[in-house]
Parts: C-alpha cells; structure tokens; sequence
C-alpha cells in the first residue's frame, strides 16, 4: 500500500469515527431535550390538577357551612336576583301568548365563623335557588289586547344549571377572597397533594414547592425552596371565573437534570461502551497497519543488511578457490592452507548469521529446547571473554571484571546464556571506533545478582535505547553498512534474559558509551 493512499485511508476512517461520535452526542442531547420537555408538560399538568383540587377543597368546606346554615333553618337576610331571562311568544294555533321567565334567586345567611376557622366572628353565606316560571296569556274579546293575569303559571325549582353554580362558586369565591393563604390551606395538604399527584404522574424525584402572592412569598412553603425563574415551573391557584389569581402555585426540583439523565441513562451507558468498542478497534487498527508499514520497512533493511553480509564471505570464498587454483599457488601449502582456513571462518561465519536468525525464529514459536542447570555467573563471564579476547587485543583494547558479587550461583542454560554476554561484548567492540574499553562489574542486590557490561564506545540516543531490544531493529538502516550485524542479536538476548525469568535494560548516553545491566535471582 502507498503512502499516500495509507494516509488518506486513515484520514478518511477518523473523520468517520469522528462523525459517528458527533451523530451519537447529538442524539443523545436531543433525547434530553425531549425528556425535559415531556417532563415540564408532566409537571404542568400536575400542578393544573393540584390546583383544582386545592379549589374543591375549599368549595367543599364553603358547601359544608352551606348546609350547616340551611339546615339550621335560619330566615335569609337578603334576596337578590342574580340572573333574570324573559322570553316572549305567540302560539297561532291557540291564539295564546306564552311568556317564559328563568332567575337566579340569592338568599343571604350570616352565620358564626365557629363552623369554620377563618379568623373573624361571623360569615356571609349564600343560597342559591332556580327558578323556571312559563304564563301563559290569552286575548281579550271585546278590543283583542292581550290580558294583563295569566290564565296559567308554571314553576319548577330544579337544582342548580350551569349559571348557577357559577354564582354558588363566586358566592364562596367572595368569602374567602380577604383570607391569608396559610388559613385557606395547609403545608401538610399542599405536600400530599403534589406527591400523590406527582407519583401517579410517574414523577418520581424530590421536589420544592411554595405558594406565592404576587411577587411575595407565604407562609406556605417547603423548607429548602429557592425561587429560581429558569427551573421553577408555576400555576395560577385560587383563580377567580376570568382565570386570574394573585396566587401562584411554584414547584422546583432539586435534582431535576439528574432526574432526567437517569431516564436515558442505559441508552447514554450502551453508546459510551459501543463507542469505546469502536475507538478501541479503530486504534488497535491503525496500531497494526503502521506496526505492520514499520516491520515491512525493518525487514527490508534486514535483508539488504543480510545480502550485503554474505556477500562479503561469498566473494571471500571465490576469491580462496581461485587462488588455490592457481597452479603457482596450489604447490604451496603454506598458502593452501591460509586459504582453506579463511573459506572455513567465512563459512563459520555465515553459519553463525543462519543461526541466530533460527534461534530467534525458535523463541518465538517456543520451539527452543533450553535446559537450564545450577551455573555460577561468574564462570559464564570468564568463558565469554575467551571469544572476544583476541580481537580486542588486535584492536589494542581491554576488557577488565570487577566480580564484587559474593553470590553468582543461578539457574541458567550455559550455552545459552554464554552466547548473552558474548553478544553484549561484541557489540561493545562493534560500536566502539576507538579501542574496545570494556568493564564487567557484577555485586548482589537482595535475592538477586546484577551483572553491568560498560563500554565507553559511541553510545545511543534515547530513542535508540527504546527499541534496541526490537527484532530487526538497527540504527544504521539502508544501505549503510558502517557496523556489521543484521539487529537480531539484542532480540535473542532479551529473548534468553526472559526466559530465564531476569530482566535487561541498558543506560546509555551518545558519544559516552553503554552499560546493559542484567539482573537474574540467586539460587541457594
């Protein structure tokens, strides 16, 4: 896959996952806003119903001292006529004139304000009486006028029509208008009300209520309310017959918001989870197609660093055959044998590189056999730096021990875990221009021995010392070829460290030199 084309893949699948995490935040933030808006109508309406029956309440109180009065047979003060409609007619077929009259008869009662507590010696009261009444006139004979009696009257006393319980409800209306709101109804009522009201409503959260007159608060009212214009919800209570009122009838709730999350708070917890599944496999994605651009790019190197490292013994070997053709050559053995044993080295050599590629191989696939018994470290030390001892004279350079480590007993594979310090070692003669300057230092720390290999070679940045344990990974890639290798041998040292439950790291500083530190446990 190009670069461009991998770029523009990534590009186009975060604008996706970005726009998929918009659409789900908008339409979560819709729902809320749907769910505040049902919650408020919810409330209102409520709240409607609270009021009326705070208003039935009351008129029933009103109806109770009614009856008390008028059961009490008490003489009406007054009579009024509250409402009168007359209603004329002439029936052809009898020659008869029909008058209809419908009224509205108020007799007024005081009473002792004993029946109910509403803070003065004695109240108006009110009865109300329908009154239906249809005359009926018939002609005089001698001038054909209309006869001043009825010839007939008829009267019904019905209960109240929808007129006159409008004036029954103005009638008690008037007796309470004047009353402060704590004596018309009680905390305690306005409390039970709301919540009965309120759960039947499946408004289920706490809440703060109070009545206000105008713009002033009443004694009623729940301990904890906080008049609040942008959350408070309000409707009109003891509202006249035109729906106007000076009371005003407040509810807030606290946790309102909270209230409101929980209702879609699965839906809000199944997006998070399926939106973090997404995230998570996009990233992991993108973690492997770049991973898999970078061992791509690393194994290219791999092999241009490979071709280019037999290569050099190939041409070795044909040039030692040639010349052992040679017939000047092939009588002198001296000779002869200086070739046959640079094509044996050479060979050793690139067997030696096949080696380490299927030793790593084998790690992996956990297919390498390591048996380990009790060795002593420092014996391990010693047996690597025979390997290295004569090119790091040629080279005029030193390696020195400083095994201040009273305990090096461990549970290691020898060969194996020689091959570790041999390839420590080599690395600090690889990377050293100058002469090869090597210390090993080993000392006890706890249950476990720390073995320090020091060099005071080129060093490498801390970006190098990140990913010097990485398979493949060199600093020199391309076709550069300065330091021999082909970056498998700190992986299989880190590999066999692993194995034998220890632990590698390296300090190092650039143009300074390295130090790799192995710690492994001690055995008794």
């Amino acid at each position: 896959m190009g670069k461009k084309l991998f770029i523009l893949l990534v590009v186009l699948m975060s604008l996706s996952l970005i726009g998929i995490i918009f659409v789900q935040a908008f339409f979560i933030n819709n729902t809320l806003k749907n769910e505040e808006k049902q919650f408020t109508l919810n409330v209102k309406r409520s709240l409607i119903s609270v009021s009326k029956a705070i208003e039935d309440k009351e008129l029933l109180s009103y109806d109770r001292l009614y009856k008390e009065a008028i059961n009490s047979g008490r003489n009406p003060d007054t009579t009024e006529i509250k409402h009168l409609l007359i209603f004329d007619s002439f029936d052809e077929e009898t020659n008869q004139a029909i008058r209809f009259k419908n009224a509205i008869s108020e007799e007024s009662f005081k009473v002792p304000s004993l029946f109910f507590d509403i803070g003065t010696d004695s109240i108006n009261i009110s009865r109300f009486t329908n009154i239906s009444e249809t005359k009926v006139f018939e002609p005089n004979s001698i001038d054909g006028k209309i006869n001043l009696s009825p010839i007939k009257t008829y009267r019904d006393y019905n209960t109240l029509d929808e007129i006159g319980r409008r004036h029954y409800k103005e009638g008690y209306r008037k007796v309470y208008k004047n009353y402060p709101v704590y004596k018309r109804i009680k905390n305690e009522e306005v409390s039970e009300l709301l919540q009965s009201q309120f759960s039947s409503s499946g408004i289920n959260t706490s809440f703060e209520y109070a009545i206000y007159d105008k713009d002033l608060s009443t004694k009623i009212q729940s301990d904890n309310f906080d008049l609040n214009i942008e959350s408070t919800i309000g409707i009109p209570v003891f509202a006249d017959n035109e729906n106007k009122s000076n009371y005003t009838l407040y509810v807030d709730f606290p946790e309102r918001r909270k209230y409101l999350l929980s209702s879609i708070l699965g839906m809000i917890v199944l997006s998070i989870i399926f939106t973090s599944i997404i995230i998570l496999a996009y990233s992991s994605a993108i973690y492997q197609l770049i991973r898999q651009r970078q061992i791509s790019q690393i194994k290219t190197d791999f092999i241009n660093n490979m071709t280019h490292e037999f290569k050099t013994p190939i041409a070795t070997i044909n040039l030692a055959l040639d010349s052992i053709k040679n017939p000047k050559i092939i009588g002198d053995q001296t000779k002869v044998m200086r070739y046959l044993n640079m094509i044996k080295d050479e060979n050793k050599r690139m067997h030696a590189q096949v080696e380490n590629v299927l030793r790593i191989s084998k790690l992996e696939k956990n297919e390498l056999n390591i048996s380990k018994e009790r060795v002593k470290l420092h014996d391990l030390v010693e047996d690597a730096m025979t390997h290295v001892e004569l090119i790091v004279e040629d080279r005029k350079g030193y390696v020195k021990t400083h095994l201040k480590a009273d305990k090096s007993s461990v549970l290691a594979n020898e060969t194996h875990f020689t091959n570790v310090i041999v390839n420590i070692l080599d690395n600090a003669i690889k990377y050293s221009d100058d002469a090869p300057k090597i210390d090993i230092y080993t000392e006890n720390v706890g249950n476990n021995i720390l073995l320090k290999i020091s060099d005071q070679g080129n060093g490498m940045s801390k970006q190098v010392q990140k990913r010097v344990f990485e398979k493949f990974y060199r600093e020199h890639t391309g076709n550069v070829h300065n330091v021999k290798g082909h970056g498998l041998g700190l992986a299989y040292v880190k590999r066999i460290v692993d194995d034998h439950q220890g632990h590698i790291s390296v300090e190092s500083e650039k143009g300074k030199g390295s130090t790799f530190i192995i710690k492994l446990p001690l055995i008794s």
